[in-house]
């Protein structure tokens, strides 16, 4: 009777201690991401804002699914950085692709695993043309493999080999040739778990019973930013901000192209800025450049000193912020990008510049400048109006108020119009005359320059 008591309570206690642990593997919550993308900004932002939520859920587990090529090596190093100090147990299962960039987050991973024809390595570190760079760049890469595969107990002379082809391996290698492997060999290697087929069964692996599994989902805000990062878009952007600048210093007060430039300006810095590329100092940089050209171009008389620094600090300020840098140390971005930022934005520039020039004066008589044009303003006691002149103006002599770089104020009989230099530069409080009036504003030259 007493062992038949103890069998049935032995038998009760273990039933419970089943129920208990499969409560228990049934509560286990899995936080999905991908990486499906170049590893960088916005790759990065995506995987930070998905980690946040995994915590906010207290997840068991924090997976990325990935197929990626690479990417930008500072990114690489955040989200590696992340999954080293993760709380919850984090997996990386390579449906496709690790390569470079994408090898070193799957071996800062709890547990790897491969999908069947997938492959992992090629981490050299190569410019955009493919072409591998200098040992510097290598030895950089080579410390991250190393140092990675150490803190989550692998092989760290595999990890090296993923990077340095002279690493000799014979078993895994040909000699001279960097490390990459196929879901076989990498399990061989333990470097993975396993080769799986399918999330589920990485879930069975693990001993995940039906797991609670919640992913990231991008909002319309991760899609606007991701729109507007594109070097197209930047591109356009740029070209936005130096036409408004253009127009508002050629015809001083229009007030929409200056509009015009800040939206643009805006649009181009904030999804920089918070993919973490644009730093204050980078924007800071850039409207420094835009003071000085305007003082170049309405106070300080002459183009030198503050016009070719004007010129420079816009375009540094544009091109550091659409790359990752440590005030100006570019080791952490991709090589090439830091030439590729400044063709971008030069090149936009030059293209804006010449658009304005080509199509700038057909745009200013458009019906559709003027009613974005200010036309009727007039102060008595400074006797100034920007109107169309009502009166006859042509021949009439007067004095330039402000310097004419080509644009500028000069008064006649009292009245200050808009003017602008047909020859060269007129420096404030030279005796002018008007040759001829087009569209809104006055065209004039010297009067020692008057033709007979």
């Amino acid at each position: 009777m007493y062992k038949a008591m103890i069998y049935k309570s032995t038998k009760t206690i273990l039933l419970l201690a089943l129920l208990i642990w499969s409560s228990i593997a049934a509560a286990q919550t899995v936080y999905y991401t991908e990486l499906k993308e170049d590893v960088g900004p916005s790759s990065w932002r995506i995987i930070k804002k998905s980690y946040a939520e995994a915590m906010e859920q207290q997840a068991d587990f924090f997976m990325i699914e990935m197929n990626t090529f690479g990417g930008a090596v500072n990114f690489a190093d955040s989200i590696r950085t992340l999954l080293l100090n993760a709380k919850p147990k984090t997996i990386v299962y390579i449906n496709n692709n690790a390569a470079s960039a994408g090898t070193l987050i799957a071996l800062a991973s709890d547990y790897i695993y491969m999908q069947a024809g997938a492959s992992m390595g090629a981490a050299s570190v190569v410019n955009p043309q493919g072409e591998v760079m200098p040992e510097k760049y290598q030895s950089y890469m080579r410390g991250l493999m190393r140092s990675t595969a150490e803190a989550k107990g692998r092989d760290a002379r595999l990890a090296e080999a993923f990077v340095d082809g002279s690493v000799s391996l014979p078993d895994w290698k040909e000699e001279g040739q960097v490390l990459t492997l196929t879901p076989s060999e990498a399990l061989k290697a333990q470097l993975i778990r396993a080769e799986v087929r399918s999330r589920e069964d990485i879930f069975r692996d693990l001993d995940l019973n039906a797991p609670k599994l919640t992913s990231y989902h991008k909002t319309w805000i991760d899609h606007v930013i991701a729109f507007l990062v594109n070097p197209l878009i930047s591109g356009l952007l740029i070209m936005g901000i130096i036409g408004g600048i253009y127009f508002e210093l050629q015809t001083p007060g229009i007030g929409f192209a200056l509009v015009l430039a800040i939206i643009c300006a805006a649009l181009f810095f904030a999804p920089l800025y918070l993919q973490g590329l644009a730093e204050h100092w980078e924007i800071a940089l850039f409207v420094l450049g835009v003071i000085l050209l305007v003082l170049e171009v309405f106070v300080i008389p002459g183009f030198g000193v503050a016009g070719i620094l004007g010129i420079i600090f816009v375009i540094c300020g544009l091109s550091f912020s659409m790359l990752a840098n440590d005030y100006l140390d570019f080791k952490i971005s991709k090589p090439g990008l830091l030439m590729n930022s400044f063709l971008i934005v030069i090149g936009s520039m030059i293209l804006s510049v010449v658009l304005m020039v080509i199509f700038g004066k057909n745009i200013m008589q458009s019906s559709a400048f003027k009613r974005f044009v200010l036309q009727e303003e007039q102060k008595s006691t400074s006797g100034y109006t920007v109107s169309t002149p009502k009166i006859n103006l042509l021949n009439k002599t007067g004095v330039s108020r402000t310097v004419l770089r080509p644009s500028g104020k000069i008064e006649i009989e009292g009245v200050w119009y808009d003017a602008v230099a047909l020859d060269g530069f007129i420096e404030a409080g030279e005796e002018i005359y008007v040759e001829k009036h087009e569209n809104y504003n006055l065209f004039v030259r010297k009067t020692t320059e008057r033709k007979a």
